[in-house]
C-alpha cells in the first residue's frame, strides 16, 4: 500500500511500516503496578473483519517520553483515512522505543509513572511505610514531651483543645487538597513541588519547589539542634560537657548530621528500617505518658505539681491563665509547626508503589491519629498537674479551710503552692518543660522518646529536601542547578542533593542558634500548604474536563478556605516572616516567568486563562463598536512567520500587546500536498512569534488559488469582535515578471479586501521583503551542522577513542554533508551583497529608529487611519524619536487657509506633529523623463489597439483581456500622471524620511485594469523610503469627542 509523505512530518506515523502484510498483533503490555497482561491478539476477533483500528488500551495514552521505554502507537488519522485505497495490507507495531536519551539539560515533558527499565530491584513503599509512619514521625515532634504541657497551661484544656483544633483543620483541609491533587492523575517524585508545578505551572511550582526543599535542608538542622540540646542538657546534668555547651551542640549536632547522611544515602530501604525503629522508640514513649497519669503520685510527684487524675485539677486548669505577654496567637503560634508534616510521606512520592492511593490515605490518617494523640495526652495532662507547683515536699498543710487564690487544687489536696503567685516556681505545667518525664511510668523513655522525634523528624527532612530538588532540577526550570538532577542506583538517588543537603544542614548547625530562623521555615511549610489549596481550588474553579479527580471528598470553596488560614496563620507566627517569604516567593516568581521555561503541563493557569478569554470575548460580543476604542487589528500577509519579518514587524508596532495580530500563510496547491506541510508549520511558527517576542498570532490555510485562500482568511478570522480589520501587504516588485494570473490574484486580493470593508496597508521596500530563501539557507546549514556534530559524536564513542569500525562510515557521511552543503555555498559577490542588504532591511523596525520624521501625505479623506496609524507609531518606545510631518493636498490660493483648517484639526484629534505642508501643485504636468519611465513601465502590457481596425482590435482585446488598452490610458491619464507628479513631490520633500506615508489610491473594479493599477502603485513608491500605502475603510476611526 502506497504512502504519501510530507517534509512536515507532523502526520506521519514513525512506527508504521507498509512493506508488511501481516495481521495487527498485540504485545504483551507492562503496567505500573508490573502486571503483565497479554491484550486481545487481534483486532480481527473483536470486530469480524481485518482493520488498522485499534481497540482502547492503556498504553496508547502513554507519553512520546515514557519511562517505561514502550509505547502503544495508535494509527494516524491519514492512515485510516488513505491507506486501504490502495493496498489492503496493514501492520502498525504495538510499541514504539523511545530514543533512550536521559536528561540533557532541557525541560522534560511530564512523564506517567512505570518502572524504569533498570530499576528491578528498586524499593518501593506502601502507604503504612512510605506515608503512614513518615508523617506520624515528623508530626510527632519534641512539641508533644516538651511544650505542650505549657501550650495547654497558658491556654486552658479549653482553648488548648482550639488550639489543635484550628491546627488539625488547617491540615486536614491541605490534606483534603493534596488527595484531590493527585489522584488527579499519576503522581512522580518531586511532592509537594511536583503537585503545584503540575497544577498550577511552572511559574508558582519553581518558585515554591526552591524554597520548600531550602526549608526542609534547614529544618534538619533545627531538628537536629534539638536532638543536640537534649543531649548537652543530660550531659549538664552529669558534669559531662566536652567543650562549652554551645560547641557541644555543634560537635553533636554535626556527628549526628553524618551518621543520618549515612543512613540516607545507603539507601531507602536502611532509611525506612530507621523510621520503623524510630517510630517503635516514639509509640512506647507516648504509652509511657498515659501510663504514668494512672500510676499513684508520690510525694516528690506531688511536690511537684503531679497528683494523679483529680477532677478539681481538670476543672481549674479549664481556663486559659495567659503570662508573660503571651496571648492565644503567640500559644498558637508556637504550637503550629507541630502539625507541619503532613508532606513528608507526599515528598517522596518516587518512592511510592502507588502515589495516588497512599498520599491521601496515608497523610489523612496520620493528621487525625496525631490530632488524637496530641489531645490525648494533653488533656491527660490537664486532668493530672496543676499549673503551678514549689517542688518542695514541705509545702504541706493539713486542713483546706485556708484555701484560696490561685492553687486552691493544690491546697484542697493538702499542698500550699500560694508562694507561687509572688515568685517565680520551677515546677508545674507553666514553668517546668520536663512534665512528661516526670508524669511518666519511666522518666528515660521520655528522653528516649525525644531522641526518636527529633531524629526521625531531621531524616525524613534529609530524605525529603534532595528528593524535591532533585525533581525541580529534573524540570530545569532553573538551569543553573541542572547539575542536581542526576540521580544514582536502583532508586535514583539523588546523591548530589544529599550532599548539598549536608552542607547547607551542618553550616546552619554551626550557626547554634536557630531561633531566628525558625518562623521563616514554618513559613515556608505554610507557604506550600496554602499553594496546594489554592491549585485544587484553582483547577476545580477552572472547570477544566481534564479536571477529574478520583477522591471526590473535597470542596473548592473549603481548598480557598484553607489557603485563606495558612496565609492568615503565617502572620500569626510571624508577620516579617512570613513578608519575607512572600517577598521571596514573589522575587522567584517573576524570575521564572522572565525566563519563561519550555514545559507545558497544563496547568489550571492555562485552563483559567482560557476560560477568561472565552468570556471576555462573548462579553465583547455585546458591545458594540465605538470609534473611541478603534484599535488596528491586522491580518498579515507575511507567509511563514520568518519570511517577511520587516512587514511583519511594523505590524507589530502597530499592534503591540494592544491589538490583535495574525501573521498568515496560504498554502497553494491541492490538500494532499499541502495539508501536512501547513499541519507541521503550524505549532512551529507560533513557536517563533512566541521565541522573538512578537505578540502575534499565526494563521493558514491550504488552498488551490492564492487569493481564493486569502479571501478564507478575510472572512474567516478572528473571533467575535476581535476580528482583523485591516489588511496587511507587501508590494509584489517582481509583478511585471510574474505572469498575468499572479498580477490578478494579487490585484483581487486588494478588491476583496476593500469589498470586505477592510482597511488597507501595503509596505514598499526597495531592498523587497521576502527573505524566506536565505532563511531556508539558514537552516539547510544548521540541519548539515547537526549532522555532522552527531555524526562526531557517534565516532567517539568511549571517552575519545575513535573506533577503527567508526572510521570508513566517515568518509561516506563526510562525502554527503559535504555535497549537501555545497546547495547553500557561498554566492557570487554582487548576489551576497544583495542578500547582505535585504537582511539588513528586513531587520529596520526591529531596531530603535533614529531621530527623522514619519512623513504622512494624507490626501484622501479614508476615515483617518492614514493618520492614526503613523499616530500609534510615535508612541512605540522605538519611533519615539521620530517626528510627523503633515502633506496634504491644497490649492495656491487658499495654502495658508488649508494649513490653519489641518492644524485645528489635528488639536481637536490632540495629535502633535512637527510640520504642516501644503502642496498647492499637484497638478502640474510631471517631468517628460518621469512621464517616459512609466511609459517603459507600461509598454509590455498595453494592447496598442488604436492603430487597428475594430474588427483586429476586438479580437486582441478578447484574447488579451488584461492587457491596457489607449482608451483606458485616455481616460485615466489625469489619475496617471497625479501618481507620477506625486512621486516627483515625494522624491523632493521626504527622501530624508525614516518612513513615508501615502494615501492609497483606489482603482475602480471593471474600469481600471490589474497592470496600470500596479504601474500607478509602483510608480507612485519607486525609489523611496520604507513606503506605506494605507487606505480606510472610510469609517471614521477618529473621534474629536469625549
Amino acid at each position: 500500500m502506497e504512502k504519501i509523505g510530507s517534509n512536515g512530518g507532523g502526520h506521519v506515523n514513525s512506527s508504521y511500516d507498509p512493506t508488511l502484510d501481516e495481521p495487527p498483533v498485540y504485545n504483551e503490555t507492562n503496567f505500573s503496578n508490573e502486571e503483565h497482561r497479554t491484550v486481545r491478539p487481534s483486532v480481527m476477533s473483536a470486530f469480524g473483519h481485518d482493520t488498522l483500528d485499534r481497540v482502547p488500551n492503556i498504553d496508547f495514552y502513554r507519553n512520546a517520553g515514557s519511562v517505561s521505554g514502550h509505547r502503544a502507537v495508535r494509527p494516524s488519522l491519514q492512515e485510516l483515512h488513505e491507506v486501504f485505497q490502495k493496498n489492503g495490507a496493514i501492520d502498525v507495531p504495538e510499541t514504539v522505543d523511545d530514543d533512550g536519551e536521559t536528561s540533557d539539560g532541557t525541560p522534560s515533558d511530564d512523564l506517567e509513572s512505570a518502572v524504569l527499565p533498570d530499576s528491578k530491584g528498586a524499593v518501593k513503599f506502601g502507604w503504612i511505610r512510605g506515608v503512614l509512619v513518615r508523617c506520624m514521625l515528623n508530626i510527632w515532634g519534641v512539641m508533644l514531651f516538651i511544650r505542650l504541657s505549657w501550650v495547654f497551661g497558658q491556654a486552658g484544656w479549653g482553648l488548648g483543645i482550639v488550639v489543635i483544633a484550628l491546627s488539625c483543620v488547617v491540615t486536614i483541609i491541605t490534606g483534603l487538597s493534596m488527595s484531590a491533587i493527585c489522584t488527579n492523575g499519576v503522581v512522580r517524585g518531586g511532592g509537594a513541588y511536583y503537585l503545584i508545578s503540575r497544577s498550577l505551572g511552572p511559574e508558582f511550582g519553581g518558585s515554591i519547589g526552591l524554597i520548600f526543599a531550602f526549608a526542609n535542608a534547614v529544618a534538619v538542622a533545627m531538628y537536629v539542634v534539638g536532638f543536640a540540646e537534649t543531649v548537652v542538657d543530660l550531659l549538664k546534668e552529669y558534669a559531662s560537657l566536652m567543650v562549652d555547651e554551645i560547641n557541644d551542640i555543634r560537635i553533636i549536632g554535626c556527628i549526628t548530621v553524618v551518621l543520618l547522611l549515612g543512613i540516607s544515602v545507603a539507601g531507602m530501604e536502611w532509611e525506612a528500617k530507621a523510621q520503623i525503629v524510630l517510630l517503635i522508640i516514639l509509640l512506647v514513649a507516648i504509652v509511657n505518658v498515659f501510663v504514668g497519669t494512672a500510676i499513684p503520685a508520690t510525694a516528690d510527684k506531688k511536690s511537684k505539681g503531679f497528683f494523679g487524675y483529680q477532677s478539681n485539677i481538670f476543672m481549674e486548669n479549664f481556663p486559659p491563665a495567659f503570662r508573660d505577654g503571651e496571648t492565644f496567637f503567640s500559644v498558637f503560634a508556637i504550637f503550629f509547626p507541630a502539625a507541619t508534616g503532613i508532606l513528608a510521606g507526599a515528598n517522596i512520592s518516587g518512592d511510592l508503589r502507588d502515589a495516588q492511593a497512599a498520599i491521601p490515605k496515608g497523610t489523612l490518617l496520620a493528621i487525625v491519629i496525631t490530632g488524637i494523640t496530641y489531645l490525648g495526652v494533653a488533656l491527660c495532662v490537664s486532668a493530672t498537674v496543676v499549673r503551678d507547683a514549689t517542688g518542695n515536699t514541705t509545702d504541706i498543710i493539713n486542713s483546706s479551710s485556708f484555701c484560696n487564690g490561685s492553687a486552691v487544687s493544690a491546697c484542697e489536696l493538702g499542698y500550699n503552692f500560694s508562694s507561687c503567685a509572688t515568685q517565680t516556681c520551677k515546677f508545674g505545667s507553666m514553668n517546668n518543660f520536663q512534665v512528661m518525664t516526670m508524669v511518666s511510668g519511666f522518666g528515660p523513655l521520655i528522653t528516649a522518646g525525644t531522641f526518636s522525634a527529633t531524629l526521625s523528624s531531621a531524616l525524613a527532612s534529609l530524605v525529603s529536601a534532595p528528593k524535591v530538588f532533585q525533581a525541580l532540577c529534573k524540570d530545569n526550570i532553573y538551569k543553573a542547578l541542572h547539575f542536581f538532577a542526576k540521580g544514582h542506583g536502583k532508586n535514583n538517588e539523588p546523591i548530589r542533593g544529599y550532599i548539598l543537603t549536608f552542607i547547607i544542614s551542618v553550616a546552619f548547625i554551626l550557626i547554634g542558634n536557630l531561633n531566628t530562623i525558625a518562623p521563616i521555615i514554618s513559613n515556608f511549610f505554610l507557604a506550600s500548604y496554602a499553594l496546594i489549596n489554592f491549585s485544587c481550588f484553582h483547577a476545580s474553579y477552572a472547570k477544566s474536563p481534564g479536571w477529574r479527580p478520583a477522591y471526590k471528598y473535597y470542596n473548592m470553596w473549603l481548598s480557598l478556605l484553607g489557603a485563606l488560614l495558612c496565609c492568615v496563620v503565617m502572620f500569626v507566627i510571624n508577620w516579617w516572616a512570613a513578608l519575607l517569604t512572600y517577598g521571596i516567593e514573589i522575587l522567584l516568581y517573576v524570575y521564572v516567568t522572565v525566563k519563561k521555561p519550555d514545559v507545558n503541563w497544563g496547568s489550571s493557569t492555562q485552563a483559567v486563562t482560557f476560560v477568561s478569554a472565552v468570556s471576555n470575548a462573548l462579553s465583547l460580543a455585546g458591545v458594540e463598536d465605538h470609534v473611541k476604542n478603534f484599535r488596528p487589528q491586522i491580518l498579515a500577509l507575511t507567509g511563514s512567520a520568518q519570511s517577511r519579518p520587516a512587514l511583519l514587524d511594523l505590524a507589530h508596532c502597530f499592534t503591540k500587546n494592544y491589538g490583535l495580530c495574525l501573521t498568515c500563510e496560504v498554502f497553494v496547491g491541492p490538500r494532499s500536498e499541502t495539508l501536512q506541510g501547513m499541519n507541521a508549520g503550524m505549532e512551529r511558527n507560533q513557536l517563533y512569534l512566541n521565541k522573538t517576542k512578537r505578540k502575534a498570532l499565526y494563521a493558514a490555510v491550504t488552498c488551490d488559488d492564492f487569493r481564493e485562500g486569502t479571501e478564507s482568511l478575510l472572512q474567516a478570522s478572528g473571533l467575535g469582535r476581535m476580528k482583523p480589520n485591516t489588511l496587511m501587504i507587501g508590494f509584489k516588485r517582481n509583478w511585471r515578471t510574474a505572469g498575468a494570473d499572479k498580477v490578478q490574484s494579487y490585484v483581487g486580493i486588494l478588491h476583496d479586501a476593500f469589498d470586505f470593508e477592510y482597511g488597507m496597508v501595503m509596505l514598499r521596500m526597495n531592498q523587497g521583503l521576502d527573505v524566506s530563501h536565505l532563511v531556508e539557507a539558514e537552516e539547510e546549514m544548521l540541519k548539515a551542522a547537526k549532522e555532522q556534530q552527531a555524526l562526531d559524536n557517534e565516532m567517539i564513542p568511549n571517552g575519545g577513542k575513535m573506533k577503527g569500525l567508526f572510521r570508513k562510515s566517515r568518509n561516506s557521511s563526510q562525502q554527503v554533508l559535504t555535497t549537501r552543503v555545497s546547495v547553500c555555498a557561498p554566492p557570487p559577490p554582487q548576489i551576497a551583497r544583495m542578500n547582505e542588504k535585504l537582511m539588513e532591511a528586513s531587520g529596520q523596525f526591529k531596531k530603535k529608529q533614529p531621530k527623522g520624521t514619519i512623513d504622512v501625505w494624507w490626501l484622501f479623506d479614508d476615515g483617518g487611519l492614514t493618520l492614526l496609524l503613523p499616530y500609534i507609531l510615535t508612541t512605540r518606545k522605538k519611533w519615539k524619536d521620530c517626528k510627523l510631518r503633515i502633506f496634504i493636498a491644497g490649492q495656491p490660493e487658499r495654502s495658508e487657509l488649508d494649513r490653519e483648517e489641518m492644524k485645528s484639526l489635528l488639536q481637536k484629534f490632540r495629535i502633535k506633529c512637527s510640520d504642516i505642508n501644503v502642496i498647492d501643485d499637484l497638478h502640474i504636468k510631471p517631468r517628460s523623463d518621469s512621464l517616459k519611465m512609466l511609459d517603459d513601465m507600461i509598454e509590455p502590457f498595453r494592447l496598442r489597439e488604436g492603430s487597428k481596425d475594430s474588427f483586429q482590435a476586438e479580437a486582441l482585446q478578447k484574447e488579451n483581456p488584461w492587457k491596457i488598452t489607449d482608451t483606458e490610458l485616455s481616460s485615466f491619464e489625469e489619475k496617471t500622471h497625479l501618481q507620477v507628479r506625486l512621486n516627483e513631490l515625494l522624491q523632493e520633500n521626504s527622501k530624508s524620511a525614516n518612513l513615508i506615508i501615502v494615501s492609497m489610491p483606489i482603482a475602480r473594479k471593471g474600469s481600471i485594469s490589474d497592470f496600470l493599477y500596479m504601474a500607478w502603485l509602483d510608480v507612485l513608491t519607486k525609489d523611496l523610503p520604507p513606503t506605506l500605502l494605507i487606505r480606510g475603510n472610510h469609517k471614521s476611526v477618529l473621534t474629536f469627542y469625549s
